[in-house]
């Protein structure tokens, strides 16, 4: 499955002039790209899919979609590695 997840950004940075943030989905930290949001700052929600940060999202909706996904065990299927 794959989904679009709201995250926190916890940090932003350039690689190759390209933004990007480490980006926290309740307990699980990912490097996120924000070339399609750039205005987005520390500490604000973004909703990510497939590595890249599509839209902003207010926290209240950020954290009830993070508490539903954890009550049905999605961020863990989600996020889970998949071995090579």
């Amino acid at each position: 499955m794959c989904l679009a997840v709201p995250g926190r950004v916890l940090s932003i940075a350039e690689t190759d002039g390209v933004p990007m943030a480490q980006v926290d989905f309740g307990g699980i930290r990912k490097e996120v790209c924000l070339q399609y949001v750039p205005h987005v700052q520390v500490g604000e929600y973004v909703i990510v899919h497939v590595g890249f940060a599509i839209q902003q999202l207010d926290e209240e909706s950020a954290r009830q979609t993070l508490a539903n996904f954890e009550r049905l065990g999605i961020l863990e299927e989600e996020f889970r590695e998949i071995p090579r």
